[in-house]
């Protein structure tokens, strides 16, 4: 499953068709709160699985996007945070 078209809805979601028809729409506080990248994974381990992460605005503010080969999405975050590679099926288990 690959996307077709992936875009930023009202600044709080990404929206993503896939090649099957299907459409998923993530928050981006919740695409955020789980970034793949081993700084943001390491981070996740120390807090208590109650935790809640707040963010501010520029820490859920997409810069732009990019498709990396057939396989993710990177995501440019406006404070900087640029090294998470989501991967479509992750993306997808995150929408649902």
């Amino acid at each position: 499953m690959t996307p077709t078209k992936i875009e930023i809805k009202d600044k709080a979601y990404v929206v993503i068709q896939w090649n099957n028809g299907l459409t998923s729409k993530i928050k981006l506080a919740n695409l955020r709160k789980h970034c793949p990248c081993a700084v943001c994974q390491a981070e996740n381990e120390k807090q208590s699985k109650t935790y809640i992460p707040i963010y501010n605005g520029d820490e859920l503010t997409v810069t732009h996007l990019e498709v990396v080969g057939q396989y993710a999405l990177k995501v440019f975050w406006k404070d900087g945070h640029d090294t998470g590679l989501y991967e479509f099926g992750f993306l997808k288990e995150l929408s649902e």
